[in-house]
């Protein structure tokens, strides 16, 4: 620390800006959740906290092969030695490492209650047992041969690992998520057999591509099993960058029974979802009537998981059914990637597949040159003592008699047959039953045998191919190991996208009629039913009705404003009753300088005609005016201070376009373009002022106009037939002073 910062005087007040203490402890912290809480390692796949509870469990001898401890022994050890954080978020972590539905290989064999895939809580840790598995062993096997670094804990008091040695792919196989200051991480777990097969590609080919891994790793496998719906080239993406996800849905079968009825059971629930809180929430949805083609659904499960779903009835498709689940409920969800891990280095970075593999290899092989190293280290010692055993042996009385008459023996052996002082000294201890001759042949073989092997070590650090082909004996072994059988057989069953079936959205919505009311102060509501034209409506003092339509609870309608934009509403959601309705604005993203001009039913096949104030205009299919988000879909592009000022049906041959100048002029439908969005075209052109009024109609029904209660229709148009854009004339005599159609 420097000196400017020692406080020499403890009551000593020094001042700081507040800016820079709190940048500087935030950082502090944000550097600690990163570093020490959140992120896994890559050459491991731990966070510290699992990797001391492994490693506390081994210094307590629990592996497979030994008995359990309780578990309140086992956090006990790590809280005080290694993890001085709270002992329930210590457990935690251990039995989230026991439980089969949330880890897919467990580091830890539980003895007692660890929880269920209900969601139910593990007992407490005063009645739970536990142990290490054969994978957790695996992660830690060399750890005692100088394979990887120390560290001190946080006392000083002992030493605890930087990281494990790794033998298993634990960061792919079993996955990580965490939430970090200003990062996450989100790694779904895969198949350990899979990641081996992957890992000897990349060794045999140190150039294989992601493309070359994804023959091997074809995407996630979930301890819960299901479906993997996802698109090839989406995984494909996702692993090439290190970002994306995966949809993952619930294993199921129709169930046969009498007289042509079924039933659906789910055998297999997505990673992750608690099967009470999927089983509350479709229920849920029956109640609000969001699930038509659903009966009831009924939870059969023991071990094994098994949830019933009757149908409303027998004609309904099963796929139809499940498809409105999984749009609806948790039986399908989410799992997304970012493999945002610390490097060897201990820097965060986001990596695809290959990198990760290429990380784990690395450490594997500086596990192995370590190893080694001691291995060769170890060798020398017990050759320099073997070395003087066979000394001693060859020169036996000459030894005997120094050590009778010498006060200071160890010195004159050393003089006397060149010994070091490590070889006089194994001499001078040794028994005197080791000088039997049956001994010296047992030496003599046990020094043949470390000599040939420390040429064989020697031999391994001096090839690089040696060593990759004794790396990829080990990820060997591990995958005939982990992956097979029932640990290692793959769950998750890997589908080609999501089936095309198509549902109508109806299917989620109970359908009755509703009236749509729109007021002229931008009020909306339903009402139940089809209400008659001479029904009474209420509005707030100084509003009246601006639009009212029949629909169904099942329809989506348009709404076209004075801005160029459509909006889409879902009847549905619409505010019931015959209450004053909820403003429209509130639902959409609607200006308060902008007004509605139509509101609508869209109609497969129907145009619709949108014009602006400055004459321009084209024709719209219904379909494109749906707008998926609140703010709208912008249809025409304004300029200016020109407004939309109508939408229209545009069903017929012939259009009449009417002038604020009071110029009628009627030309045919078919020169005007059928656009998507844009400005249009110029239907009529004016000196001054603008576009007044316009509606589409069929030549041979004529021209019609509200006068009053009564419609007039003029057939003879000859007088005003001319070409889009064109001025016109005035309009026959009689024609309403609005400058309005008025139907």
């Amino acid at each position: 620390m420097p000196d400017d910062l020692v406080l020499k005087d403890p009551g000593q007040i020094r001042e700081t800006h507040l800016g820079e203490a709190l940048s500087e402890r935030y950082l502090a912290y944000a550097m600690s959740t990163i570093m020490a809480r959140s992120l896994p390692d890559v050459r491991d796949g731990l966070k510290p906290v699992h990797r001391r509870l492994l490693w506390a469990m081994h210094q307590l001898k629990l592996d497979p092969a030994s008995g359990f401890k309780k578990c309140a022994r086992i956090v006990g050890d790590v809280m005080g030695k290694y993890h001085p954080h709270g002992d329930s978020s210590i457990y935690e972590a251990l039995v989230r490492q026991a439980q089969e539905f949330a880890a897919r290989y467990t580091l830890v064999e539980g003895q007692g209650n660890f929880g269920n895939i209900d969601g139910d809580n593990a007992a407490a840790m005063r009645y739970t047992e536990a142990r290490l598995t054969e994978v957790a062993q695996a992660l830690l096997t060399g750890i005692d041969e100088d394979s990887v670094d120390f560290r001190a804990t946080y006392d000083g008091e002992d030493k605890e690992p930087v990281v494990l040695p790794a033998a298993f792919p634990n960061l792919l196989a079993n996955g990580a998520t965490g939430i970090a200051v200003g990062m996450a991480t989100s790694i779904p777990p895969h198949n350990a057999g899979e990641l081996c097969a992957a890992a000897l590609e990349l060794i045999a080919n140190p150039e294989a591509t992601t493309a070359d891994l994804l023959k091997h790793v074809p995407g996630p496998d979930f301890p819960t099993g299901g479906v993997l719906v996802e698109s090839a080239a989406a995984i494909a993406e996702a692993y090439e960058t290190g970002r994306g996800g995966f949809r993952h849905r619930a294993k199921w079968e129709v169930e046969k029974g009498k007289a042509g009825a079924w039933t659906i059971v789910v055998t297999e629930i997505p990673y992750q979802v608690q099967k009470s809180r999927l089983i509350e929430q479709v229920a849920l949805l029956l109640e609000e009537k969001k699930l038509p083609l659903l009966a009831d659904v009924r939870d059969e499960s023991t071990d094994v998981v098994r949830l019933v779903l009757e149908p409303r009835n027998r004609t309904v498709e099963p796929a139809v059914l499940m498809e409105t689940l999984f749009r609806a409920t948790q039986l399908e969800s989410r799992f997304s990637l970012n493999m945002n891990v610390l490097d060897a280095s201990r820097t965060p970075r986001v990596m695809g597949l290959r990198e990760a593999l290429r990380a784990w290899l690395d450490h594997r092989h500086v596990v192995l040159i370590r190893r080694t190293n001691h291995r060769l280290a170890a060798i020398a010692r017990r050759l320099e003592i073997l070395g003087g055993y066979l000394i001693a042996y060859l020169n036996l009385d000459e030894v005997i008699r120094i050590i009778r008459t010498e006060d200071e023996p160890k010195p004159k052996l050393m003089a006397r047959f060149e010994l070091s002082e490590v070889q006089a000294e194994a001499i001078l201890n040794m028994r005197l039953r080791a000088l039997r001759k049956l001994e010296e042949m047992e030496i003599r073989k046990e020094h043949d045998k470390l000599s040939k092997e420390q040429k064989q070590l020697q031999a391994l650090l001096g090839s690089k191919t040696k060593q990759w082909a004794a790396i990829g004996k080990e990820v060997e072994e591990a995958r005939k190991k982990f992956g097979s059988g029932p640990l290692g057989d793959r769950r998750t069953a890997i589908g080609s996208g999501a089936p095309a079936v198509v549902v109508d959205e109806s299917a989620f919505i109970e359908r009755e009629p509703l009236t749509v009311i729109l007021s002229e102060k931008g009020w909306i509501r339903a009402m139940k039913g089809h209400l008659a034209e001479e029904t009474e409506l209420r509005f707030k003092e100084g509003d009246e009705l601006a639009f009212r339509l029949h629909a169904q609870s099942t329809d989506r309608l348009v709404i076209f404003a004075s801005n160029g934009k459509a909006y889409t509403l879902r009847c549905d959601t619409l505010p019931r009753g015959r209450g004053d309705g909820q403003p429209l604005r509130l639902i959409v993203d609607l200006p308060n300088e902008d007004s509605v001009l139509a509101m609508f039913l869209p109609v497969a096949g129907q145009k619709f005609l949108v014009a602006a104030t400055d004459g321009k205009g084209f024709l719209v299919e219904g379909e494109e005016l749906l707008a998926e988000k609140r703010t709208g879909k912008q249809i025409m592009t304004l300029e200016g201070l020109g407004r939309a000022t109508l939408c229209v049906p545009g069903e017929g041959d012939s259009v009449a376009v009417l002038g604020e100048n009071r110029k009628l002029l009627v030309f045919p439908l078919e020169q005007l373009p059928i656009m998507t969005r844009g400005r249009g075209v110029q239907l009529q052109s004016y000196k001054d002022g603008g576009l007044a009024d316009a509606k589409v109609f069929a030549a041979a029904d004529g021209l019609s106009w509200a006068l009053g209660e009564r419609t007039r229709t003029e057939l003879d148009l000859t007088t005003w037939r001319g070409n889009r854009a064109g001025a016109g004339k005035l309009p026959p005599n009689g024609f309403p002073r609005s400058n309005r159609f008025g139907n």
